[in-house]
């Protein structure tokens, strides 16, 4: 997350002191709430697929729909990102529910694929380095704005090492993307917490308040789902 809020939702009148607390405390619930939402129905659509059918076998059968499925998630992302102005309220809450529900069922892969012990540890240990990072983002008075930069290059180099790494198989190079992704989106984690709280405090209301709380819920959700992703790596054992 850029400092896209403040140029795509524009700024509003300054509010005083206890208005200021009541509107980022209303905003920050609306966008942990739905971020929560987003894990919920991922958590729920991962376990219903993975009970239901063989995904590693249907994955093995049908190679190009994963690939099809990382480019309906990428293509979601963009819709809400860089659309948010262009769509309504009700449309965004359904991109974000529809774009966690297709990674709940990406997700399921990953429930056959690894260890339930594995499984939950990486989850934990995401879970704590998230919040600790959150609540840096939050408390802290240092402006993470010059951070962005630094942290979207670490990002592009993450994805593109994955890649290579694709057809390379390098171990190395495995692990140096590894524990960059981990440090990147923890990063990301704070920068993009920082910008929330500074939007929560701008006033905004009504439906742009809405779609600016989603777009917050989706940046905390990457943040999230990737510090697992990346922790799994790590921690996971395979079945």
């Amino acid at each position: 997350m850029s400092d896209q809020f403040g140029d795509q939702f524009g700024t509003t009148p300054a509010l005083g002191t206890a208005d200021v607390q009541m509107a980022r405390q209303s905003f920050l619930t609306s966008v942990f709430g739905w971020m929560f939402v987003g894990l919920a129905i991922t958590a729920g659509v991962a376990a219903y697929v993975a009970a239901s059918s063989n995904m590693l076998d249907w994955v093995n059968d049908h190679p190009w729909a994963w690939l099809g499925l990382f480019a309906v998630q990428i293509g979601l992302v963009v819709a809400i990102s860089a659309g948010i102005n262009k769509i309504s309220g009700s449309v965004a809450v359904f991109l974000f529910a529809l774009y966690a529900a297709v990674t709940g069922f990406v997700f399921s892969i990953i429930i056959e694929a690894y260890t339930t012990v594995s499984i939950v540890s990486s989850f934990a240990t995401a879970g704590g380095m998230f919040a600790g990072m959150a609540v840096y983002g939050y408390v802290t008075k240092r402006d993470l704005s010059s951070l962005g930069s630094i942290l979207f290059m670490g990002l592009i180099g993450v994805i593109i090492g994955s890649v290579v790494n694709i057809f390379w198989a390098n171990s190395v190079l495995y692990w140096f993307v590894t524990f960059a992704g981990v440090l990147v989106f923890c990063g990301l984690t704070a920068y993009d917490m920082q910008k929330i709280k500074q939007m929560g405090e701008s006033g905004i209301s009504g439906e742009a308040a809405q779609k600016a709380s989603i777009l917050g819920a989706l940046a905390l959700y990457l943040d999230f789902i990737n510090l697992f992703l990346f922790m799994l790596r790590i921690f996971g054992s395979a079945r």
